[in-house]
C-alpha cells in the first residue's frame, strides 16, 4: 500500500527508529478510549481508513485509472504524493476537518445526442470516495429493491432487460417508460443527505459526503458552487443515485407494481394503456413532490414495449416475446465502426480485424448475448465483411494491381480484369459476386481466428 512507509526509506527520518504509521494506526489515547465508548455504526470513519480497505480503494482506483483532476495529479502519482501527505489527510478525515477539492468539469457525448457533463474529482479525493463506498455500500444494498439492477454488485443491464421481457411475457403489454430530466444534475442535497442518514450514523461520514456535493465546479479556470446535483465521475455518484431512487422503488413496490429500474433508466409494466396514464400521471407528482424530481415529458411515454428501447434492448411483438437489440444500438454500433473502417484503408487488413474490429464487436456482442433475433447478427456480419472488402478494393488503388490480385484470389484471367475495370465504385464492387468469390466468408473466419 502506497500509504504505509518503508522502514528504510528516507521520508522516515522523522519516526527515528519507531515502525512507520499504517493507515489504521496512530490514533490518540483519548480518540481510542472515545471510539471504545461509542456505538459501531458511529465509527464509519475508522472503516474506511483502515488498512485493508484503503489498500482496496488504492486498487480499485489505480485499475480504472481515469483522468486528472484540477490539480492535475494521475494515478500513477498518487502513490508517491501519499507517502508524504496521508498523515494529514487521515487526521483531518478522521477529525472531520477534510475539505474535497472542486471537480473538473468535462463534456462527452451522450448515446441518444447531445452531451453528458461529468465531474473528474482529483485521483485522492476519488480514492477517498472509493473507500467510502466499499464501506458504506453494503449497509444500504441489502435494503435495495430487487427490481434495483444498476451499479450494484452481482446485478446487471442484461438481468433488467430479461425481467422486462419476463413481464411481457407475463400479459403486461404496455410500459411506462420513465425519463427524468438531468436527475445527476438537479438531485436535492437536503433531501439525499436524509435519506443517507437513515443509515449511516457517522457525523464525519454525512459531513464528508456533503462536502463532496458542495465541493464545486471548476470549468475554464473558474469554480461555479454547487447547490444542487450529484456530479458524475466519482465513485460515490451511483450509489447515491440508488440511494434516493430507492424511495420510488419502495412506492412502486407498496403499489405492486412490476418494474425494473437501472440509474435513473425506469420502466414500469402494465396491463393497459389506461393503467399506464394512471401510473405515470402519479409517479411523475411522486417524483416532483416526494424527491423534488422532473420527469422529462418529451422522453417519457406509455407504449408498447417494442416501440420503446431498454437500455439498449427492445421486445418483439410476439405471443412469446424476444429480446432484440435496438435500432439506435446498431446504429450506434455501425458509426464507431465506420470510424475504424476509415483508419484501415492503408493499415493491413489483418491488423485491422484484430487490433480493431475485434475487440469492439466482441464487446458489443457480450453486452447484446441475450438478442435472440438472429437475423439482426447475420445483417451485421453481412455489412461488416461488405465493409472489409471495400477497405481491400480502395486499397488496390490502381486497375493492373486489382486485376493482379483478382487472379490471385483464384478467379480466371478474363473475369479478374473484367472486374478491375468496370469503372463501379467500391461499395458496389464490395457487394459483387466477384469480391465474394475473391474474398469469401472463409477468408474474413481465418483473419478473426
Amino acid at each position: 500500500m502506497p500509504i504505509i512507509e518503508d522502514e528504510n526509506s528516507s521520508t522516515n527520518a522523522g519516526y527515528k527508529g519507531r515502525n512507520p504509521r499504517l493507515p489504521d494506526e496512530g490514533v490518540s489515547k483519548s480518540t481510542a478510549r472515545q471510539e471504545r465508548s461509542e456505538p459501531r455504526e458511529h465509527q464509519l470513519m475508522e472503516e474506511v481508513l483502515t488498512k485493508e480497505n484503503m489498500t482496496k480503494a488504492m486498487k480499485r482506483v489505480e485499475q480504472n485509472q481515469g483522468a486528472a483532476g484540477i490539480d492535475d495529479m494521475t494515478v500513477s502519482e498518487l502513490r508517491i504524493y501519499l507517502k508524504q501527505e496521508w498523515p494529514r489527510i487521515r487526521s483531518e478525515l478522521l477529525e472531520g476537518r477534510y475539505k474535497p477539492k472542486p471537480v473538473r468539469r468535462v463534456m462527452i457525448p451522450k448515446a441518444g445526442g447531445g452531451q453528458r457533463a461529468l465531474g473528474i474529482p482529483t485521483v485522492v479525493d476519488r480514492l477517498i470516495q472509493q473507500a467510502v463506498h466499499q464501506i458504506i455500500s453494503p449497509i444500504f444494498d441489502k435494503g435495495f429493491s430487487e427490481s434495483s439492477y444498476g451499479y450494484r454488485p452481482k446485478r446487471s443491464a442484461q438481468q433488467a432487460v430479461e425481467a422486462a421481457r419476463q413481464y411481457v411475457s407475463e400479459g403486461r403489454r404496455w410500459v411506462v417508460d420513465i425519463d427524468l430530466e438531468k436527475f445527476f444534475d438537479r438531485v436535492n442535497h437536503d433531501i439525499l443527505m436524509a435519506r443517507v442518514a437513515r443509515k449511516v450514523k457517522d457525523k464525519r461520514i454525512l459531513l464528508l459526503i456533503r462536502r463532496y456535493l458542495q465541493a464545486g465546479i471548476m470549468e475554464d479556470g473558474l469554480t461555479k458552487a454547487t447547490t444542487e446535483g450529484t456530479p458524475q465521475g466519482g465513485p460515490l455518484s451511483p450509489l447515491l443515485s440508488n440511494i434516493l431512487l430507492d424511495d420510488l422503488d419502495k412506492e412502486l413496490e407498496s403499489r405492486q407494481h412490476k418494474f425494473c429500474r437501472y440509474a435513473d433508466d425506469c420502466n414500469i409494466y402494465v396491463h393497459t394503456q389506461r393503467a399506464g396514464e394512471r401510473v405515470k400521471e402519479s409517479v411523475t407528482l411522486f417524483l416532483s413532490n416526494r424527491l423534488k424530481l422532473k420527469v422529462n415529458e418529451a422522453k417519457s411515454a406509455v407504449d408498447r414495449p417494442w416501440r420503446r428501447k431498454f437500455l439498449g434492448y427492445t421486445i418483439t411483438n410476439e405471443k412469446e416475446p424476444r429480446l432484440r437489440a435496438s435500432v439506435q444500438s446498431i446504429k450506434r454500433l455501425k458509426d464507431k465502426l465506420r470510424i475504424i473502417f476509415r483508419r484501415g484503408r492503408g493499415r493491413n487488413i489483418e491488423r485491422l480485424i484484430t487490433e480493431e474490429l475485434n475487440p469492439v464487436i466482441r464487446g458489443w456482442g457480450n453486452y447484446f448475448s441475450l438478442t435472440r433475433v438472429k437475423k439482426i447478427p447475420e445483417e451485421l456480419d453481412f455489412w461488416i465483411r461488405r465493409k472489409l472488402r471495400c477497405v481491400i478494393w480502395r486499397q488496390m488503388k490502381r486497375i493492373k494491381a486489382r486485376g493482379k490480385r483478382m487472379i490471385q484470389q483464384g478467379l480466371n484471367k478474363q473475369r479478374a480484369w473484367e472486374s478491375a475495370t468496370n469503372g463501379r465504385g467500391s461499395w458496389w464492387n464490395a457487394g459483387a459476386s466477384h469480391m465474394n468469390q475473391a474474398y469469401p466468408i472463409t477468408y474474413f473466419n481465418l483473419k478473426n481466428a
